[in-house]
């Protein structure tokens, strides 16, 4: 059974847009690591989260005090804010007056 014109064209224009849509993927994700490591070559280490994976990851530790994860959470958070503190160009979109604003949280 043979396709019709048409259905060479969608097939042809699907194939076009799953390989446009995968190359543009791949080129943001190695131009965003050549910038990490760009960074971190320069500054010696970068902001782990994103502004607003830090106010989920705040959220949570609120949320959840006694999760066995707790722990190892607030670490985590605390590192970032101190990397904040002390780096110049962080990777996300950090506004300036936001780190400032920036508290650890408390140890359990």
């Amino acid at each position: 059974m043979a396709l019709s014109v048409g259905g060479w064209i969608s097939l042809l224009g699907s194939v076009a847009v799953l390989w446009g849509t995968a190359t543009w993927a791949l080129y943001r994700s190695l131009r965003d690591e050549d910038r990490k490591l760009e960074l971190l070559e320069k500054q010696g280490e970068i902001d782990t989260y994103s502004p607003q994976a830090l106010a989920e990851l705040r959220e949570w530790i609120r949320a959840n005090p006694d999760d066995p994860l707790a722990e190892e959470t607030r670490r985590r958070h605390n590192e970032c804010v101190e990397i904040l503190k002390r780096i110049d160009e962080p990777f996300y979109g950090w506004e300036r007056r936001d780190v400032e604003a920036l508290e650890k949280v408390e140890e359990a």
